[in-house]
């Protein structure tokens, strides 16, 4: 009977070696030439005076930013540290490790060079002006950790207003690993993507986009009970409707789904359902193993909080869930964005691409899907995991393909040409990673005793 407490303590682990780790190396990226320095003489090509050649052209036509900079590998990794993880609104400076971590999985996963820039914007509008300003220097900007419903008005806001592509990845990087995730379990199941039932427990960005997702990828709203703090959504749900303008996105589900306005909380979102997808607030006991128990048959729970899960996944199991996932990658089945952006944004670089489209996130969810199928589905294996670079670089060539059908990408690439960028790009990136740590560049962590 010790074995959930003692898993439960090994769960906590992580956090402990990352807070012996963090302050060894000061951070966990770092800026590296990438042109070749034979002699000082070369500064005179890649400085003063000969870059105001390259300037000059740039000036003279915009577009050659990106033939002369690295501006179409580049991504900024914006936060305002109002939403970090499950630790709520810890601020700028606080959620920084998180945006560095983000930043090196860009480079590792995705062969993507990206900028931790934490910023202090009080408000949306702040926020837009903010990244808004940002764009001539990069070809991307992932947005992080921002609460709702800000969160909604500023990713709204900055993809009508960029020239550049802007995503939100607690909204479309979560969304679009658990349409992978929803694919594969009803795969499993035997169940029909169109006609199950889901319960969707927490509406805040992760749901509130993973919803959208799974409408675009054929879900029956009608079929579908979402679940906030307060209770279930339905039209009855009038405190919702008197929050407009700000609870727009939360009122549009409020009118699609639960059209018997099921009442009971999580419970009662959960009582029948085949899926419960939950990304709310740690736990654990957010989800209670009898609501489990009173799904249907075969059901599958994903519980994505961070950094603990809304349940224990051995709970969900014991309860009667046939396939349970989480967020985090030390248990099977991790649904979490690090699945989706890397390889995402690998192929919209490769295109130049102007936004990313709903479409996009289907084509990487549907890639990110069919890439576990190849790898040998399982209940315990619903996903690739993140060590798996194919799954990465099948996502940027479905991606970038998925831009160019959508007509807004900027350069046309065959689906060979995409591949190889991406092969090329992500094994540099962890190639050149090795060496540094080879050669004692990167000193070894050693584990704590």
């Amino acid at each position: 009977m010790r074995e959930p407490e003692d898993r439960a303590s090994r769960a906590k682990k992580p956090a402990e070696e990352a807070l012996r780790l963090h302050p060894m190396y000061r951070g966990k990226v770092q800026v590296m030439p990438k042109c070749p320095i034979r002699t000082f003489d070369d500064f005179a090509l890649w400085y003063t005076p000969g870059v105001a050649a390259p300037c000059r052209d740039i000036a003279s036509h915009p577009e050659a930013v990106y033939r002369h900079t690295n501006k179409g590998n580049l991504v900024a990794v914006v936060s305002d540290g109002s939403r970090v993880l499950g630790l709520g609104n810890i601020g700028p400076e606080a959620g920084l490790p998180v945006m560095e971590g983000k930043a090196l999985l860009f480079k590792y996963l995705g062969g993507v060079d990206a900028v931790p820039i934490c910023l202090r914007a009080h408000d949306a509008d702040a926020l837009i002006a903010a990244v808004e300003q940002l764009q001539p220097s990069f070809g991307g900007i992932n947005l992080e950790d921002i609460e709702s419903p800000k969160c909604f008005k500023v990713l709204q806001a900055l993809r009508e207003r960029c020239e550049i592509p802007v995503w939100h990845d607690d909204q479309q990087g979560t969304a679009t690993v658990a349409l992978a995730a929803l694919i594969n379990a009803t795969r499993l199941v035997g169940k029909d993507i169109g006609t199950v039932r889901i319960a969707l427990v927490g509406v805040g960005a992760a749901n509130v986009a993973t919803y959208r997702l799974f409408v675009a990828a054929g879900v029956d709203p009608a079929r579908v009970v979402c679940c906030d703090s307060v209770g279930t959504l339905h039209t009855g749900r009038h405190d919702i409707e008197a929050a407009l303008p700000d609870h727009g996105a939360k009122w549009q589900i409020c009118r699609e789904t639960n059209p018997d306005r099921i009442e009971g909380g999580i419970a009662g979102a959960m009582r029948g359902a085949d899926v419960c997808i939950a990304f709310s607030h740690p736990g654990p006991g957010v989800i209670e193993p009898a609501w489990v128990a009173g799904m249907a048959a075969d059901a599958v729970v994903i519980a994505g909080a961070n950094p603990v899960p809304e349940i224990w996944p051995w709970a969900a199991q014991q309860a009667g869930a046939r396939i349970v996932a989480t967020g985090r990658s030390d248990f099977p089945n991790q649904v979490n964005n690090s699945l989706g952006f890397p390889g995402i944004f690998r192929g919209v670089l490769d295109v130049r691409a102007r936004t990313i489209t709903d479409g996009m996130a289907v084509a990487a969810a549907t890639a990110l899907a069919d890439r576990a199928v190849d790898c040998g589905l399982r209940e315990d294996a619903i996903l690739p995991r993140m060590d798996d670079r194919e799954a990465f670089v099948c996502e940027a060539v479905a991606t970038g393909m998925a831009a160019q059908q959508a007509g807004v990408a900027r350069l046309k690439r065959s689906r060979e040409q995409l591949r190889e960028s991406a092969e090329t790009a992500i094994a540099g990136a962890q190639q050149a990673t090795g060496l540094l740590q080879r050669e004692g560049l990167i000193g070894p962590a050693e584990t704590a005793g």
